[in-house]
């Protein structure tokens, strides 16, 4: 069954994946409004769109008010943020506090980005600091999470990643031998992870907290 009138709030909504799921939000008719948290002023615009232009750490509990669905799109690199606490803040402190902002504004569904290989004990660091906020986010008392672990994004960022360039380009050289179970290590496109989400914020939930692979997202039509 599919809700209408819907409200959703993004944040990341100038990412790789982000820009796409907001178009896809509102080209939506169960969506009647969406909200994005920018930092500064985007070209897209739409009649349901709503841009609000601050920091994360100037977010707050009232920017979630009449929220139904809220979107985390947050994701950065050691590289770009320049710090292990930098790094954090953006990839887990953010997510899990804003995922208490819509808790208490009584949003029924958080729907976040992670990484495949999620894992808060992971020796990784990276995917340890995936793996912790997909633990702290599925802690909190919201009716319902999914969780999305895509494999290598593709598509054209706004900023210049020449290792994610590389990996993307040999990924699609590889790609017809990624099968069976080492499917779920194939590039994905970004627009199809948007897509995905969007998808499964109109679906009504099955599960309070359900984790999609990539693979599965990939399957999402």
């Amino acid at each position: 069954m599919i809700v209408e009138n819907r409200t959703a709030l993004v944040a990341g909504a100038t990412g790789l994946t982000g820009s796409h799921l907001v178009k896809f939000l509102c080209e939506n008719e169960a969506y009647e409004k969406v909200t994005i948290i920018v930092r500064q002023a985007i070209s897209y615009s739409n009649p349901k769109l709503t841009i609000k232009i601050k920091n994360l750490d100037q977010v707050t509990t009232n920017d979630f008010e009449g929220v139904d669905d809220f979107f985390c799109c947050l994701g950065s690199t050691m590289k770009k943020a320049g710090s292990k606490d930098a790094f954090e803040q953006v990839d887990l402190i953010a997510p899990v506090q804003m995922g208490k902002h819509a808790q208490a504004q009584g949003a029924q569904h958080m729907l976040v980005i992670s990484a495949m290989g999620a894992n808060p004990k992971s020796s990784v660091y990276y995917n340890r600091i995936k793996g912790k906020m997909e633990e702290q986010i599925s802690d909190l008392k919201l009716p319902h999470v999914s969780i999305f672990r895509p494999s290598l994004l593709t598509g054209e960022r706004q900023e210049f990643r020449l290792g994610e360039r590389f990996g993307a380009m040999a990924m699609k050289v590889l790609k017809s031998y990624f099968i069976g179970p080492l499917k779920k290590y194939r590039a994905i496109e970004a627009k199809q992870v948007a897509f995905a989400m969007m998808q499964k914020a109109v679906e009504t939930p099955s599960r309070t907290v359900a984790i999609y692979e990539s693979e599965t997202i990939e399957e999402v039509k």
